[in-house]
């Protein structure tokens, strides 16, 4: 009852006189299994697993093989529910409206009982106006979320055809807008969550507010400029005016009228600055990151009601990929200059982000800043990252390659595009805003998979269905998602081809996979250097101090089921063994101890080699991008991070490596 006197007393001295509040809603939430009567306290942002564990009810997954006894709650129903106490003063302002920024991932949401909308993408944030429904006092708001195993078998049958699930035995992830990696992959197990993952808020505004603000790089027609474009709502049919403030400088003010209400868009370049009259930001290493503040205040009849700011960096970027005397390059050019790549792909840093926070996204930029990296993939199967983690990395100089979230081929029907448009456009508003963003990429070697890996007879897609199934990839990768990605190149997959041809060495990225899952030596890292490496690796373990954590210390011995149980990949540890002895010359470890220090090392070597590898061919390559950076699960993977942010001896290889070359 003190909380929610508090929210009372905090709203009313908030909302008094505001013209544009945001209102946190995290506090107060209880859960129960839908079925149950039994309510229990829950935290927002959040999701089902941490809510029970943190009530006694699961053990923790991450301990010992505990993962197996939480399979469960994937399949069951969830409710949430908290109160709203609206008081006079927030229901005077002329909008409210209801902003969850992250339900995962079927939810329905009902205020005071009536239904405001559905949700079925983890990715997208989903707002209603809750205006008409608040009423003076207490007032409950109610989410349902329905199992996404369930959910997603309705969607397969809909579709009719078993899209390819290799990390996932129920088979439902493909048609799902939900993390791929949550349904298991070769670095992590199965935890597969529902929940209000990210912040809700009631977003109070009167006469305006801004939609959307971004900065584009001038036009085909008119190269020389940057220019700023933004949407915003208003109501009614005033005199108006728009204030363009340039780190503290009024640079312009735009007059006009808001007749007819509704979404307005700013004429073109409403924000011209000729080139040279800013500072560029450019990637670490080829000059500063200048940041610009960049203010917008709307007012209507001389009153202000909406502002928008956001420091901003002016770069111009092109991936130039125009046939040359080889095949096809892909390489980078940042304000007209080609840059090498050194760099990583990342992966989400824990199996439930709401635990962790944006802290650990910003940890990840200071990972790289420390190994002399300039790039970053964020890869496909994971989520996208929050605004923290891009402001930092514009901060710091790192580039950012952005896969959309497809680590899975796509269902071809209306409704999964409509959806995974919204997702987009939402998205593309956010990094609209980040110099940092130099590329979009459409998914994560679903071309090369289907061509190459044999998954029309492993899931019986054949005839008519492999023609559909082809061609709606075709669609959507290559059609429906270019369709608006104005600003920032894109690329529909990576990588161009498959390893193990001479093709893919000419032509595009390069995902070499020859050592690890081709068991090569070492040596062919040097012999398999393509025009852009996207992704190559070796795995190791992390420090045996880590493992004790999640496993009980009488089963920390070489061979225990415990041990093993933690390996994702299905090769097992054959390679990490053959490679001790093939690439260190040493006997056999007998001890986990040294079993873990031999597999360390022989991952260092292999990132030395790589690195030195893709470095000396330059200009035919361009870049470099090991996989992985980080973990979000304490087990044996390629990464040079464990999962409680300690370097193995192979970030300190790629940092000698990458910080001594040009």
């Amino acid at each position: 009852m003190r909380s929610l006197l508090a929210i009372v007393c905090w709203l009313s001295f908030a909302l008094a006189g505001a013209q544009e509040v945001h209102i946190p809603l995290h506090d107060g939430w209880s859960f129960s299994q839908v079925g149950k009567e039994q309510w229990y306290p829950a935290e927002v942002p959040g999701v089902v697993h941490t809510d029970l564990l943190r009530n006694g009810l699961i053990p923790d997954p991450y301990i010992g093989s505990n993962i197996d006894s939480v399979q469960w709650i994937e399949n069951e129903a969830w409710i949430y529910k908290r109160p709203i106490v609206a008081t006079d003063t927030l229901l005077k302002h002329g909008h409210l409206d209801l902003v969850f920024k992250g339900l995962d991932t079927f939810a329905e949401v009902y205020l005071n009982d009536s239904l405001l909308g559905k949700a079925d993408n983890m990715f997208r944030s989903w707002e209603w106006d809750v205006k008409g429904l608040l009423k003076l006092g207490n007032n409950d708001l109610k989410v349902i979320f329905r199992s996404p195993i369930k959910e997603g078998a309705r969607l397969r049958d809909a579709y009719g055809i078993q899209l390819p699930h290799d990390s996932d035995p129920s088979g439902v992830s493909p048609y799902i807008r939900k993390a791929a990696y949550q349904f298991g992959w070769d670095f992590c197990p199965r935890l597969v969550t529902s929940g209000i993952w990210q912040a809700v808020e009631l977003h109070c505004w009167n006469k305006a507010i801004f939609s959307t603000v971004n900065v584009y790089d001038g036009s085909p027609n008119d190269p020389a400029y940057f220019g700023l474009s933004t949407f915003f709502w208003t109501e009614g049919c005033d005199r108006a005016k728009m204030k363009i403030i340039l780190d503290g400088k009024e640079i312009r003010t735009l007059k006009f009228r808001t007749c007819d209400g509704g979404v307005h868009s700013s004429p073109s370049g409403i924000f011209e600055l000729v080139k040279d009259s800013v500072e560029l930001w450019w990637p670490v290493g080829s000059g500063e990151q200048r940041l610009y503040d960049v203010r917008l205040e709307l007012y209507i009849k001389n009153r202000l009601e909406a502002v928008h700011s956001k420091r901003y960096g002016f770069r111009k970027v092109e991936l130039d990929q125009e046939r040359d005397s080889i095949g096809r390059p892909f390489r980078f050019i940042v304000n007209g200059e080609p840059i090498y790549m050194k760099g990583c792909n990342m992966i989400p840093p824990s199996m439930f982000l709401a635990e962790v926070g944006d802290s650990a996204w910003v940890a990840q930029v200071r990972h790289m800043q420390r190994a002399g990296m300039n790039m970053v993939r964020v890869w496909a199967g994971g989520v996208y990252p929050p605004d923290a983690f891009f402001d930092a990395c514009d901060t710091a100089g790192i580039v950012v390659w952005q896969d959309l979230m497809f680590g899975n081929m796509v269902p071809g029907h209306v409704g999964f595009a409509e959806n995974a448009r919204s997702e987009f456009n939402e998205q593309l508003d956010r990094w609209g805003d980040h110099p940092c963003v130099v590329m979009l990429c459409g998914n994560n070697e679903l071309e090369v998979a289907w061509k190459n890996w044999g998954w029309q007879d492993r899931y019986g897609i054949h005839g008519s269905d492999s023609v559909k199934v082809e061609q709606d990839q075709w669609d959507f990768f290559h059609k429906k998602i270019p369709f608006g990605l104005s600003g920032i190149p894109y690329t529909p997959t990576s990588p161009i081809s498959n390893w193990g041809n001479a093709e893919g060495l000419k032509n595009g990225d390069l995902h070499y996979w020859g050592v690890w899952h081709g068991d090569s030596a070492f040596s062919s890292f040097k012999n398999n250097v393509g025009r852009f490496v996207s992704e190559w690796g070796f795995q190791s373990y992390p420090d045996s101090a880590l493992l004790s954590h999640y496993i009980d210390p009488k089963e920390l011995f070489l061979g225990s089921p415990a041990v093993n149980r933690l390996q994702r990949s299905y090769k097992t540890d054959k390679p990490i063994w053959d490679a001790i002895a093939r690439e260190l010359g040493v006997e056999k470890p007998t001890t986990l101890g040294g079993f873990i220090e031999a597999s360390q090392r022989v991952q260092a070597k292999a990132y030395r080699l790589a690195t030195e590898a893709h470095i000396a061919a330059q200009p035919h390559c361009m870049g470099t991008l090991l996989w992985q950076l980080n973990d979000c699960w304490p087990g044996p993977s390629w990464s040079i991070i464990d999962y409680e942010g300690n370097p193995k001896p192979a970030f300190f290889e790629v940092q000698k490596v990458f910080t001594t070359t040009p």
